[in-house]
């Protein structure tokens, strides 16, 4: 496959998905603002565009738009970050009230913990802690009211019997960054005017804190076990993983981006899709220390962790084509 198919019609439609990617990714933009990017193809040579496949990027609560598919005014396709909302939709937990017909197309590797880091002059050594001290905690979050992290976040302080709204009630204060490593947030890392750190994207930020003498804010067991259930895959960080690691870390597994869509979708649209992850293989920006082959999307592995069942398009794409 050429990296832009032959045909006026691709170039045109190469140049509007280059005005949709700044127009969306404008830093000026709020997260939660027009930031989302929706591709639809289809027939556009009736009285009315004709979708024949739509995929969108977004909240985990887009899943109700893909369940409901395109004939209803929804979508057939989307991204989520992390795998753990889509188990949750799949379970009918946490974010969803009741299980939702949702099935994996495709996974894209990303390798993840969500962690927590604390100033030791606060003296918390876990998130009963806070609790238990109603402690006036600054925490580095992400500005993005929808973040996912701020949904396990909020999941977190409720098994500990308390609210994100509690929490600043008593006067703890969220410290909102966009990027994980931007500005915001590393310039407080450095001079120690933050209390503490509740992220993913570890890779940027967490041997940082550790090394600015931040400590390891810890998860209980029981609170691991609840999250759990919540679909949150427990992990382990051991010494040497990070710099400035001095023990084993219990945290949780952010790992995942699935590509999902309905049960009833039909099997060639998703055949299609499988197609075309295989065809278009080196024009897909994969994260380079995350990715290890196309065979790795359809399947179980660290940076895609699968807890929802494949679409039975793909389960047939693989015995046929067994890329």
């Amino acid at each position: 496959m050429e990296p832009l198919p032959v045909g006026a019609n691709f170039k045109r439609a190469k140049m509007l998905w280059e005005i949709g990617l700044d127009v969306a990714g404008d830093y000026s933009l709020p997260y939660g603002g027009n930031r989302d990017i929706c591709i639809t193809v289809g027939s556009g040579g009736q009285a009315d565009f004709r979708p024949s496949l739509k995929l969108a990027s977004g909240s985990a609560i887009m899943a109700h738009d893909v369940v409901k598919g395109t004939p209803n005014g929804g979508i057939d396709m989307a991204f989520v970050n992390p795998s753990a909302l889509l188990t949750q939709a799949y379970r009918g937990v946490g974010l969803f009230a009741k299980p939702l017909p949702v099935r994996i197309v495709c996974s894209y590797p990303s390798w993840d913990r969500f962690c927590m880091v604390v100033h030791p002059r606060t003296g918390l050594k876990s998130i009963a802690d806070i609790k238990a001290r109603k402690y006036p905690l600054t925490v580095s979050v992400r500005e993005d009211p929808t973040h996912s992290t701020l949904v396990l976040i909020e999941q977190l302080f409720n098994h500990y019997g308390f609210s994100l709204k509690e929490f600043v009630g008593w006067g703890g204060e969220l410290v909102v960054t966009g990027p994980p490593t931007g500005p915001k947030r590393m310039d407080r890392i450095k001079d120690g005017t933050v209390d503490a750190v509740m992220d993913e994207a570890i890779r940027g930020w967490f041997g940082v804190a550790l090394g600015a003498g931040y400590e390891l804010l810890d998860f209980t067991a029981d609170g691991l076990d609840a999250m759990a259930k919540l679909g949150w895959r427990r992990a382990t960080i051991k010494p040497g993983d990070y710099a400035n690691v001095k023990r084993n870390y219990d945290c949780i597994d952010f790992s995942g981006w699935p590509i999902y869509c309905r049960e009833s979708l039909d099997e060639k649209v998703v055949i299609d899709v499988c197609e075309a992850l295989v065809a278009r293989d080196k024009e897909i920006p994969w994260t380079e220390k995350d990715y290890t082959g196309i065979r790795q999307i359809f399947g179980e592995s660290a940076q895609t962790p699968i807890d929802v069942p494949l679409h039975t398009g793909v389960e047939k794409f693989l015995r046929d084509r067994n890329p």
